[in-house]
């Protein structure tokens, strides 16, 4: 399963690439306005970091200015995935800019009828929102392994994108069902890592180390 940084600050991106775990990056409008930054100087920052996708969010809700702003999204590199939401206006520019070999993100789904509609549209990736599903009494991982089944069955190149992440658990799942990509948060990708055991077994082995006076250099 792909992992996605789910930022818009360029200080996660630097950190955690070293790392090899991210294969991408999601942006929406709440994390660009929480970063204070003008959208495009992000988008253009991030594509020049990574190579795998970056998902930009078009701010129209019309077909026409959808399409003007995909395109124009477009633009600034290969490796931007346009983000539409899943409206008939959206899935329609997601057609429209698939057929122009542009990678397109469709969001906010929340059934399996409106995967299968995204994927008919061509979408690249299609973006359950589990969190928010999980918020309102839903079971979010059952809507991603429902998606995941229907793709397979139907042999649909759609990537399964689980988003609005909002803990390790919502990452396992995701993977035990069979999501292609999870786009995670980077204070739960820091949560993945660390466990107390390991943190005391690190402790211990250096204590005991210390002890021997030795030196591998």
């Amino acid at each position: 399963m792909k992992f996605f940084l789910d930022t818009a600050h360029i200080e996660d991106v630097k950190e955690l690439l070293p790392t090899g775990w991210v294969d991408g990056i999601t942006t929406n409008p709440s994390l660009i306005a929480a970063s204070g930054r003008k959208f495009l100087d992000v988008i253009a920052e991030m594509c020049d970091l990574i190579e795998g996708p970056v998902s930009a969010e078009v701010a129209a809700t019309d077909y026409a200015m959808m399409l003007t702003e995909g395109r124009h999204l477009a633009k600034i590199s290969g490796n931007v995935a346009v983000k539409l939401p899943l409206t008939m206006d959206g899935l329609k520019a997601c057609y429209a800019l698939t057929q122009e070999g542009t990678m397109v993100n469709v969001t906010l789904c929340f059934s399996a009828a409106q995967a299968l509609l995204a994927a008919k549209a061509g979408a690249t990736f299609v973006s359950p929102f589990v969190g928010r599903l999980d918020d309102v009494g839903h079971d979010g991982m059952a809507l991603i392994q429902e998606i995941c089944q229907i793709y397979a069955m139907h042999s649909f190149d759609t990537e399964v994108l689980a988003a609005s992440i909002r803990h390790p658990q919502h990452v396992i799942q995701a993977a035990q069902r069979g999501a292609d990509v999870a786009t995670i948060p980077p204070k739960v990708i820091h949560q993945l890592l660390h466990h107390p055991l390991t943190d005391k077994g690190v402790e211990l082995f250096t204590s005991d180390w210390k002890k021997t006076g030795q030196s591998i250099l």
